[in-house]
């Protein structure tokens, strides 16, 4: 008869896998309760849930959900960081958190339903946020509307400036 505990682990998992935008999955051998404390805290505050788990218990969760792409990279002591909004902030906060403790081993992710390696998460990780390429984005259309409007702005000044100046010159030979 299953364990009732693994049973709800298990579903509880599955309809993680099932929500899930982002996610990184990493090996945390070797860093301290206190270390691992810190990268929750800091995935916390970016939304971002972050889970111990059983490596048999998460392949059996994962069955049936597009996260079963990842199932050879559970091995060893496993965390996986889930995002249900931004599916790159896990990966940034990874990329970061990395930096200060090398101890960290990011595996592999998963980004809107796509397998993605420690390289490619990297790369994800070094993007500018989604507001700030949306606002390069906005710019970028602008650019050329706003020139068209300095442009026909210019020949109307141009235009008034012709019209005085052919005022000013038969005022003065008058």
């Amino acid at each position: 008869m299953p364990d009732p505990k693994k049973t709800r682990i298990i579903e509880d998992l599955h309809e993680k896998f099932t929500r899930v935008k982002g996610a990184v999955i990493s090996d945390f051998q070797g860093m301290s309760v206190k270390q691992l404390e810190t990268l929750r805290r800091e995935l916390r505050e970016k939304s971002v849930e972050l889970r111990v788990v059983k490596n048999t218990l998460a392949k059996r969760a994962m069955e049936e959900t597009p996260f079963n792409v990842l199932s050879d990279y559970f091995k060893g002591s496993t965390v996986i960081a889930f995002s249900y909004n931004d599916p790159i902030s896990p990966a940034k906060v990874f990329a970061e958190f990395v930096k200060k403790e090398p101890k960290l081993k990011i595996t592999a992710g998963f980004v809107e339903g796509k397998k993605v390696d420690a390289a490619g998460l990297k790369e994800l990780a070094d993007l500018p946020s989604r507001e700030i390429l949306l606002g390069k984005m906005l710019s970028t259309v602008n650019g050329p509307a706003r020139g068209f409007v300095g442009t026909l702005n210019a020949i109307t000044v141009n235009f008034v400036g012709v019209l005085n100046a052919i005022k000013e010159k038969k005022e003065s030979s008058s």
